[in-house]
C-alpha cells in the first residue's frame, strides 16, 4: 500500500503524460462531458449559453462572418459554436475526438438543415488541403498541450490559414495561476461518479510548477478491478509568452481581449483572448 500511495503523490515532469484523449473518447467519460456540454447554465466543458449567444455576435461582428467567410472550429465539441456560424451562412468544419460529440453535432446540423463538415479526429493530427479565413480554439484548449503539441498546432494553423486569415482562441491567464495551490484530497466517487459507473474512490493532486507557469490535476481513480491515472495539465500564459509562441510560427498579434466575446482586455482577467493574424 505504501508503494501504491507513492505513486499517487508522485509528481510527474510538466507534460510528461498525456492522456487527453483517453478522457474524451472513453464511453462513460465522454458520456459525461457532452451532459456537460449541453448544460447552458455551466460553464465546465463548454462556456454558458449567455456567454456563447454574446461571443458569436461579437465574432460575426469583429471578423465579418458571411456565406463567403470559411472557419474551422478545433475542438468544437457538440457544435455550440460551429451551429451558430453556420446558421450565419459560413463554411464551417469542425474537428473533435470525441465521436460522442460529433455524432450529437452531425445530428443537430441535420435537424436544422445545416451543411457543417464535422472530423471526428484528433485535431493534433489532423490535415486538410482546405484553406480557412478563421480558425477558432475556444475553452482555453490551447492551455492543455504541451509546447511541442503547441508549436505543431501553430505551425498547423499558418498552414492551413489563407493569407490575411486569423486565428481566435483564450488562454488562461498568470493571474488564475497565481490563485492556483498545490493540494491532495481523496473522496469516494469523486466528482459525482464522473470517472465510472462503478464504485471508485477517486485521489486528486493538484500540483504547481512556477518555472514552467503550469498546474497538474492528476486524478488516480481506484476501482476493484482497476486502477487508472488522468493527467490535466493547464499551462498559463502572460501576454507577451503567448505573443512570443505566435510570433515564433510566423503570425501577428492584432490584439489582445478578456474574453471571447470582445471584452476590452484588462490584466487582472483570469483569462484572456488573442487575435492573431497570418
Amino acid at each position: 500500500m505504501f508503494k501504491e500511495l507513492e505513486e499517487i503523490n508522485s509528481r510527474p515532469a510538466p507534460f510528461q503524460f498525456y492522456t487527453a484523449k483517453e478522457l474524451w473518447t472513453n464511453e462513460h467519460t465522454s458520456k459525461k462531458m457532452l451532459e456537460y456540454h449541453l448544460n447552458e447554465s455551466l460553464d465546465l466543458s463548454s462556456r454558458n449559453k449567455n456567454f456563447i449567444d454574446r461571443s458569436l455576435k461579437w465574432i460575426v461582428s469583429y471578423f465579418g462572418i458571411d456565406a463567403n467567410t470559411i472557419v474551422a472550429d478545433f475542438g468544437c465539441g457538440p457544435g455550440l459554436y460551429t451551429t451558430r456560424l453556420a446558421e450565419k451562412s459560413a463554411n464551417v468544419t469542425g474537428i473533435d475526438f470525441s465521436e460522442r460529440s460529433i455524432r450529437y453535432a452531425k445530428e443537430a446540423a441535420a435537424q436544422k438543415g445545416l451543411n457543417i463538415d464535422y472530423v471526428c479526429r484528433d485535431y493534433l493530427e489532423f490535415e486538410t488541403e482546405k484553406k480557412y479565413d478563421l480558425i477558432t480554439m475556444i475553452m482555453c484548449d490551447f492551455c492543455a498541450l504541451s509546447p511541442m503539441q503547441r508549436k505543431k498546432m501553430l505551425t498547423r494553423f499558418y498552414r492551413f490559414l489563407n493569407i490575411g486569415g486569423s486565428v481566435l482562441l483564450d488562454v488562461y491567464s498568470l493571474n488564475a495561476f497565481d490563485r492556483r495551490e498545490e493540494a491532495s484530497t481523496y473522496e469516494y466517487m469523486q466528482l459525482d461518479g464522473f470517472w465510472s459507473s462503478e464504485n471508485y474512490y477517486g485521489f486528486l493532486n493538484t500540483c504547481k510548477y512556477d518555472e514552467e507557469k503550469v498546474i497538474l490535476d492528476k486524478y488516480t481513480i481506484i476501482e476493484e478491478a482497476r486502477t487508472q491515472t488522468v493527467y490535466n495539465w493547464l499551462q498559463y500564459f502572460s501576454p507577451e509568452s503567448l505573443r512570443k509562441e505566435f510570433e515564433e510560427s510566423g503570425f501577428n498579434i492584432e490584439e489582445y481581449y478578456s474574453d471571447v466575446a470582445g471584452t476590452v482586455f484588462s490584466p487582472e482577467s483570469k483569462e484572456f483572448a488573442i487575435v492573431a493574424k497570418k
